[in-house]
């Protein structure tokens, strides 16, 4: 004998799971180990370019990993910033206070880790070193954390959040 019970639960289920495979966020079949590490390879590659301390405008450099338009949220020495505008204005600050007074900087990655969620979506949680020395020509290394959420946004990848942590100071 059929219940009008049954015949609900089996209609409700049916709707949550075709909500929950709806919203589940896939963009396709199943990424293969070949295709994700392309992805990560190429942010991989674009983080290590726009890093590059040699390069003229390194604030230009650096802002290039972000989007031209849209919400940025950073979070870095306990504040938050959440729009290009105010993000650049932080860089450029840290850039004219510090950067410019390091003499013979150079930019080492001490770990790069990736996780693509999809073909649109890829977190990196990296680590870093900066040796360089003082105006005073003493030796000195600034360094830390950061994990940065990436968005495939008009055939590029741009950060869309991120957290940086500076390391102690010995």
């Amino acid at each position: 004998m059929f219940h009008t019970s049954h015949f609900l639960r089996s209609t409700l289920l049916a709707i949550l799971v075709t909500t929950a495979s709806a919203c589940s966020g896939n963009d396709g079949p199943d990424l293969s180990p070949v295709e994700r590490a392309a992805i990560a390879d190429s942010i991989k590659r674009t983080v290590v370019a726009a890093y590059d301390l040699k390069k003229p405008d390194v604030v230009a450099s650096m802002m290039s990993l972000y989007p031209s338009t849209g919400r940025v949220i950073s979070a870095a020495s306990g504040g938050a910033t959440k729009t290009r505008a105010e993000l650049e204005a932080q860089i450029r600050s840290f850039w004219d206070r510090v950067g410019k007074n390091m003499q013979s900087p150079r930019w080492e990655w001490t770990s790069m880790d990736f996780d693509v969620l999809s073909r649109t979506s890829a977190v990196m949680t990296a680590t870093y070193r900066v040796p360089h020395l003082t105006p005073m020509e003493q030796p000195h290394v600034i360094g830390g954390a950061w994990t940065a959420v990436f968005q495939l946004q008009n055939g590029r990848w741009v950060i869309v959040q991120e957290h940086l942590s500076d390391s102690p100071t010995p």
